[in-house]
């Protein structure tokens, strides 16, 4: 119903950023809300999908149209809902899930939250040799470049790192995973984003 929607960021939670249109706030379900935060007060686009069931309508947004795109096929698979899909967008570009998929490599599909082998095999059988149209001209090298994170100048560390984990809990890690991973990202001085992107590149290792 709404491909999208313009408007000024007001506020991002763990599960969600709040977009201002014209006085009306809406509550965007997204894979990393605290990409948004350096946005906030500033007028931006998210790409949005709404998902309606019997017991809830939710929209769920993205900050590319590629991340739409692949929301939706994953989407697709039996066995993975909007809250799977989203933890599996939540590690980055749609390239590095689209490698996985091609390579056929059960191991690192598992390591998702939800995601079983038999989810996984399902993906690839599913998903395998159709993904182009969501990033053409991916290479199928899995993780040939390190995930970069540059140093940011951020004295309120140990809150972001907090913030950072309850959005990998909302995505549905579970604590004993979150107290592995935790004290690897202690004493860094990141933004929240850059914390949770550490700690999905060491949860899925």
């Amino acid at each position: 119903m709404y491909e999208y929607i313009k408007g000024t960021v007001e506020h991002t939670g763990p599960e969600f950023v709040v977009i201002d249109n014209n006085g009306i706030g809406y509550q965007i379900l997204t894979p990393n809300p605290f990409i948004f935060s350096s946005k906030k007060g500033v007028e931006t686009i998210i790409y949005t999908y709404q998902h309606v069931r019997e017991d809830i309508i939710a929209l769920y947004g993205f900050e590319t149209i590629e991340e739409k795109l692949m929301f939706r096929k994953l989407l697709s698979v039996s066995g993975i809902g909007p809250k799977g899909a989203l933890a599996i967008l939540a590690f980055g570009e749609p390239g590095q899930v689209i490698r996985a998929i091609e390579n056929e490599d059960e191991k690192f599909l598992t390591k998702f939250p939800g995601v079983g082998k038999k989810t996984a095999r399902q993906m690839i059988l599913d998903l395998k040799g159709k993904l182009h149209d969501v990033v053409p001209n991916v290479s199928f090298d899995l993780f040939s470049e390190e995930l970069d994170v540059p140093a940011a100048n951020n004295p309120r560390n140990e809150d972001e790192l907090d913030e950072a984990l309850l959005a990998l809990a909302a995505l549905g890690y579970s604590e004993r995973e979150l107290k592995k991973v935790g004290p690897k990202l202690e004493g860094k001085d990141w933004t929240t984003d850059q914390y949770i992107k550490q700690a999905l590149q060491l949860l899925l290792k």
